[in-house]
């Protein structure tokens, strides 16, 4: 029996809406209203989709509808236009959002609270409120400064028109008004006409054979055209960015390697159709046990179907002689093991594709993926189709992190809209989401650390195993990177280190911010500390003594260029912050660390970009573009949050001497531009480099319209650092350093403040570069307190809401104080280095080292606050092992 419709008032206009699930689900699928966003529905606890009821903010997707029936129901689009144009200006102004998701939930929580306190409403009651609501970009400094702004009565100046914008200026993001209020769709928020819905059934378990899938109870479900399987796919069954070694359906006679693995698609009218037919798929298992201790997994049966063994990758490397010779004649020596913690990136937007068949048998498929041309490869191998035939635009996302690199629901998407003719939007359940893509490694770290009498670095031995699940994606990479960065930004003349991935039927372990270095480096700052109180020096003096100069050799070989300089600037940067902490009585810690940006390690490296100026009637094709001539800027790089299409903007702002009003960014496969991931810090610095080398080649032409003027950048100089042609590899082109302060109350542990100096070698837009910063430090301190994934024996995570995954919400972040170093890197575009990956590096060695000054324990476990919680009122000086013995 059909349930009566609902009625309320819904932006000032009376309306009608049939049954749903919530609220949320009535306002985006009947209504059309795409402002309050589905960020965990129907858990709420994100935020992302909060409305107003009668004045007050309610989470939209933890409302029934009769709990709406006969009331004001308004959303961010029936707002009136000065409060629109107000809060827009307000948040692009002060750099209050990045990728935009979570922004108009926020923005209406604040409209009710300035509603009812207005110039009373003070920042900390602002904090609280934001409780509500889940930030994973901005760190959420920047979005109480906007608030308070707009408390005050304050308008931001608008920018003049006659000040030249390019690199360096402190220009709003690029489509900053349109995502504040949420006008600037996502992929959930396209409804192409004749859509259907796509939703998947993952495994029951981590490891079983799958013999038996009976979809016949779905598809006799009315609304359903579909339930999509193995075997229905006439191309490849497995993909992945390295190693094709990820099927994107287990078939009958197959077996599960993970929980996130896919069985079926069921596609139907609505989601909620689609989900209860997804549902209704049986599978009939011969459950296995799970390999999930990767201590044990090389000596274990296979974790992976198909695949001969559980070791995925080594990473080794020696150099300067012998280790244990030169640890035995070492004055202190640090014996110590590490371990970190699998993490859950926690993008808002949970992953979505739109997959539109064409007229012409191929595709058309609207990603939010980090690597467009990636996607495209593996669609078009997976449906058998020529690369040519499928068109993948990328849709500006909402975060990744990392976890958008290797493909989630696209090629289950793009089969089911080959398979029915129609188009085909599937959007992973948040649960869907966490059990789906890679997380962070965790890695346990064996090191052996020695320095001399006057606390200079004499050998370093580390040992790294990571767990990376059952599949590739880029695991073998992130062990690599973190092996190559085990030294840090330090001169140490003999090192040996090893690291090793291993598979298991855990999550799948990939790309993750900070790529492995985050990991490597908590462990070897950690032993820094150590080391430090051994010899009797200041953690801030241990590490002068020890940063990397010019014409030092590092880590795997490679002798440092001049951009390295920044490392020590940093450090300089903090010294009064440190020194006045200290002098306070404050507890203090510091980490410094450094980054690559770019692949590296041999990998040639080819970014392309697109200047093309548009027709009009005044300027037709072939001649000079005019003063108003719209510019296109195409790129190869998605944006998602840190800002790579205001980059690309600003500088054709620099070389073309145009007014950022004329600029259009796009990013598709429309042309061969591609470079594979948006990944390791690399594209603000390639993606800067590709737009000006077109930028000048249109210049050479006279910016003429209708005609691609292309540029490129090339990485295709470095090595691998297991080369034993190269002595002195140069594993990667460019670094970026940070260098980190935690003052913390001696008696409470409370963080008081963290003095964040980084250095991105030159600033394309400073503003930006500081929300960065602040994001990454609001997720280092996560990563140090409290964030984990962890799972049991079975492979089962067990923190499946967001809520569970020890997230810092507003009113747990302290004041960042951000300073900007730019020590140009030689030979990149502009002196770039990048920002990104680089932000959070330094922060949990920084809080362990801050929480030992308090209670005398070193830390050696990730998350502190779940392992080794701070003892407050202990006696510091309880903690220090005595400088001889040899773990000091």
């Amino acid at each position: 029996m059909t349930a009566p419709p609902t009625r309320f008032t819904c932006n000032g206009t009376s309306v009608a809406v049939g049954d749903h699930p919530h609220l949320l689900a009535a306002l985006r699928d009947e209504l059309g209203l795409v402002a309050a966003k589905d960020g965990c529905a129907p858990s709420g606890q994100c935020g992302c989709c909060t409305v107003l009821v009668d004045g007050r903010a309610r989470v939209a997707c933890q409302t029934p509808l009769e709990r709406v029936a006969d009331r004001e129901v308004t959303t961010l689009e029936g707002l009136d236009d000065d409060t629109r144009r107000r809060f827009a200006a307000a948040f692009a102004a002060v750099g209050a959002l990045q990728c935009g998701f979570c922004t108009p939930g926020i923005v209406l929580r604040a409209h009710a609270l300035l509603e009812r306190h207005g110039t009373a409403l003070t920042r900390e009651r602002l904090a609280r409120h934001l409780g509500a609501h889940l930030c994973r970009c901005t760190g959420y400094l920047k979005i109480l400064d906007a608030v308070e702004l707009l408390a005050r009565g304050d308008e931001p100046a608008p920018p003049t028109p006659a000040t030249p914008v390019g690199i360096g200026t402190r220009l709003a993001r690029y489509q900053g008004h349109e995502l504040t209020l949420g006008d600037k769709p996502y992929v959930a928020d396209m409804r192409p006409p004749g859509l259907l819905r796509g939703a998947v059934r993952l495994a029951d378990h981590a490891r079983a054979d799958v013999v038996r899938i009976d979809t016949a109870a779905a598809l006799a479900l009315p609304g359903v055209h579909a339930v999509v399987t193995a075997a229905d796919v006439p191309g490849e069954l497995r993909v992945g960015l390295i190693d094709r070694d990820w099927p994107v359906f287990i078939p009958e006679g197959g077996r599960t390697s993970y929980l996130g693995d896919v069985i079926a698609l069921a596609v139907a009218d609505d989601e909620e159709t689609a989900r209860r037919a997804a549902a209704a798929v049986e599978v009939e298992y011969r459950p296995l046990r799970p390999i999930t201790d990767p201590e044990t997994a090389c000596d274990d049966e296979d974790a992976v179907w198909g695949l001969d063994g559980n070791l995925l990758s080594v990473s080794a490397y020696t150099r300067g002689g012998d280790v244990d010779a030169a640890l035995a004649a070492s004055a202190h020596v640090v014996t110590e093991r590490f371990v970190t913690q699998r993490v859950e990136q926690a993008f808002l937007e949970p992953e979505s594709t739109l997959a539109v068949p064409t007229d012409e048998g191929g595709l058309l498929v609207y990603s939010g993926g980090q690597g467009v041309w990636d996607d495209r490869r593996q669609i078009a191998e997976v449906c058998a189709l020529p690369e040519s035939a499928v068109w993948v635009e990328q849709v500006a996302n909402g975060g990744a992190f990392g976890g958008k690199e290797d493909l989630s629901n696209q090629a289950q998407t793009a089969l089911a809209a080959l398979v029915t003719g129609r188009p085909v939007l599937t959007t992973f359940s948040r649960t869907e989401s966490l059990l789906v893509h890679a997380k962070r490694h965790p890695i346990r770290i064996d090191l052996e650390v020695g320095c001399d009498e006057q606390g200079r670095l004499t050998a370093l031995r580390a040992r790294l195993l990571g767990d990376s699940g059952p599949y590739a994606s880029v695991g073998a990479k992130v062990l690599e990177r973190a092996a190559g960065h085990a030294c840090g930004p330090y001169v140490i003349p003999v090192v040996d280190v090893e690291a090793r991935a291993v598979r298991t039927n855990n999550p799948v372990c990939g790309a993750f911010r900070g790529f492995g270095a985050n990991q490597a480096q908590f462990a070897m700052e950690g032993a820094i500390d150590r080391l430090a109180a051994a010899v009797g020096l200041s953690g801030w003096e241990m590490r002068r003594r020890n940063v990397v100069e010019p014409g030092a050799v590092w880590g795997p070989g490679q002798v440092m260029d001049e951009g390295c300089r920044g490392a020590r600037a940093c450090l300089e940067a903090v010294r009064p912050a440190y020194e006045q902490a200290r002098a306070a009585g404050r507890a203090v810690g510091l980490g410094l660390g450094l980054k690559n940006s770019g692949l590296g390690n041999g990998a040639v490296e080819v970014a392309r970009a697109v200047v093309h100026f548009v027709p009009d009637a005044e300027h037709p094709p072939g001649t000079p573009a005019g003063p108003d001539t719209l510019v296109e800027v195409r790129h190869c790089w998605t944006e998602m949050g840190q800002g790579v299409h205001t980059v690309a903007l600003q500088v054709a702002c620099e070389e073309l001497g145009v007014s950022p009003e004329r600029v259009r960014v796009v990013v598709d496969t429309s042309r061969e531009l591609g470079a594979g991931q948006t990944t390791g810090s690399r594209g603000t610095l390639m993606g800067a480099g590709a737009v000006a080398a077109a930028c000048r080649a249109a210049r050479a032409d006279d910016c003429r319209t209708g005609i691609d003027h292309v540029g490129e950048y090339r990485v295709d100089w470095t090595h691998a650092f297991d080369d034993p042609s190269v002595a002195n590899p140069v594993i990667h082109s460019t670094f970026g350093y940070a260098a980190q302060l935690v003052i913390a109350d001696p008696d409470t542990g409370t963080i008081e403040q963290v003095v964040a100096a980084h250095d991105v070698g030159r600033a394309v837009n400073p503003l930006l570069c500081e929300g960065q910063i602040e994001g990454a430090v609001h997720m280092g301190l996560g990563y140090a307190l409290g964030e984990e994934f962890p799972c049991d024996a079975e492979g089962r995570p067990l923190n499946t809401t967001l809520r569970s995954l020890g997230i810092l919400r507003a009113a747990d972040m302290p004041p960042v104080e951000v300073v900007l170093v730019e020590s140009p890197q030689p030979d990149a575009p502009y002196g770039i280095k990048g920002v990104g990956e680089i932000g959070l590096v330094p922060t949990a060695p920084a809080v362990a080292a801050a929480w030992q000054a308090i209670d005398g324990r070193w830390r050696t476990r990730l998350p502190l606050g779940v392992h080794e919680p701070l003892r407050v009122g202990a006696d510091p000086g309880a903690g220090i092992r005595d400088p001889g013995d040899e773990r000091t």
